[in-house]
């Protein structure tokens, strides 16, 4: 019995050392990639403390397991789990944080640069383009009850978190109803957008159209796919994520998202590496490596890098009161167009309001109609769900918008972060959170419609 015992705990152990060896091992560094890259953004970009971040951004399995050493004096964190699997991101000026992978942190930090300077203080501005408030409050609105809703979507004080929910905001009519903000939290504060970033992207590339300097029915002409049927590949079906590329979006695993993420110091590289899986523009699938492939082709339609890295802020940010948002490059020097922009919950409000006003910002033309009508109209094989960059209909059942009008569409981020804009109810809504687990979007969105008079 005592040998029988011992064969089944030797086996066990067997068992264990594989697991850790096949699965657990190659997986280590996506662990601490990740948590050395949000907690330096974090604490550096968007000022979060440590042990917020750690409750909050890295709150959930496996990212969890990783422990991060901040270093002040030199703009970094360190990231490990069980002491392995080391890594480091540092933080750059005006480019953001970036993991550390084939060069040394001082190369690395030398990539950042200076950002345009906000052209007007935003204290002394109405809003929508300022931060001074309106008194007055639309006709017909029930602002009672949308308190009490925004009051709702946050935990109490002292209670288990559950909803999870770190700002929210309502602007009706380009009027801002309301906002709330988890405690510790406030205007001011800058919350990661995740890939709510792609749909900025999509607003940078319609800029270069709308001012002529981008066909998107042409070729990419990337380089690399001169050679082969890639090349054949349009702007608008990377617009679309209907390029055909082979690509797994799977953070939890090694795939070609996690490699370009947290193993690429040239993410544009490591997307133009994939071959063709499907023939372009016959395909949907969800992809961070299409936006930043997206990213790459504004960069090389607009030819410099000094105006390309200024280009977010001075053709769209700065023209639209978003002077509190930043979007952070990878080592080579490219917007990570998937995954990596802060701002706060009104200058997410701001571009919900472009958008909702299709691409007019209080008299400025920021974006041509035709193109906001383009970028929140269905790609038919995304059966219904995508549009150019926004999304049309929620990704998972469970949060179905069953009760919402049809005209929605909506900035989506990971974890739950979002800007839905229903023209036809004049309305722009903000939630920003770390998790949708308790938290139902429908039920959300349906009682402030139903604050609002039809």
């Amino acid at each position: 019995m005592k040998k029988i015992i011992r064969r089944v705990l030797w086996a066990l152990l067997g068992a264990l050392v594989l697991f850790v060896v096949w699965f657990a091992w190659p997986r280590l560094p996506i662990i601490t990639a990740f948590a050395a890259k949000g907690m330096c953004s974090s604490v550096f970009l968007a000022e979060k403390a440590p042990d917020r971040v750690e409750a909050e951004d890295l709150s959930f399995f496996p990212i969890s397991l990783a422990r991060s050493r901040v270093d002040t004096a030199n703009w970094s964190v360190t990231s490990t789990v069980f002491g392995l699997a080391k890594r480091t991101a540092v933080f750059r000026d005006g480019a953001g944080a970036v993991l550390v992978l084939d060069s040394d942190p001082e190369t690395v930090r030398e990539t950042g640069y200076a950002l345009p300077e906000a052209p007007f203080d935003p204290d002394t501005v109405a809003w929508p383009l300022g931060d001074v408030l309106p008194g007055a409050v639309p006709a017909g609105v029930d602002l009672a009850k949308i308190r009490a809703v925004l009051d709702d979507a946050f935990d109490r004080p002292g209670d288990e978190p559950l909803k999870k929910t770190l700002g929210v905001a309502v602007v009706y009519k380009d009027t801002l109803l309301g906002e709330r903000y988890l405690e510790g939290y406030d205007a001011g504060t800058r919350f990661h957008g995740w890939s709510m970033t792609k749909s900025i992207t999509g607003a940078l590339a319609g800029a270069l159209v709308t001012d002529g300097r981008l066909d998107i029915h042409a070729p990419t002409g990337i380089p690399a796919w001169q050679q082969d049927e890639r090349s054949a590949i349009t702007t608008d079906q990377v617009l679309h994520m209907t390029t055909g590329l082979e690509w797994v979006e799977n953070y939890f695993t090694i795939s070609e998202a996690t490699v370009m993420l947290m193993q690429s110091s040239d993410m544009l590289a490591s997307v133009t590496a994939c071959p063709l899986a499907h023939e372009p523009g016959t395909h949907w699938s969800y992809s961070s490596g299409d936006a930043n492939l997206l990213s790459g082709i504004v960069r090389r339609s607009i030819g410099n890098d000094a105006e390309y890295h200024a280009y977010p802020y001075t053709r769209l940010f700065h023209r639209i009161g978003m002077l509190h948002t930043t979007v952070e490059t990878d080592a080579s020097g490219l917007f990570v167009a998937s995954s990596y922009s802060y701002g706060t919950v009104r200058d997410w409000a701001r571009f919900g309001i472009l958008m909702e006003n299709g691409g007019v910002f209080r008299g400025d033309t920021v974006l041509a109609p035709s193109w906001v009508e383009y970028m929140s109209r269905t790609e038919p094989v995304s059966d219904g769900f995508y549009g150019a960059t926004f999304w049309l209909k929620e990704p998972s059942e469970e949060q179905a918008l069953t009760d919402v009008p049809a005209d929605v569409f909506f900035a989506d981020g990971f974890l739950g972060q979002r800007v839905y804009v229903i023209p036809s109810r004049d309305l722009v809504v903000v939630r920003m959170g770390y998790s949708l687990s308790d938290f139902n979007l429908n039920d959300f969105l349906k009682k402030l419609l139903e604050a609002l008079p039809e």
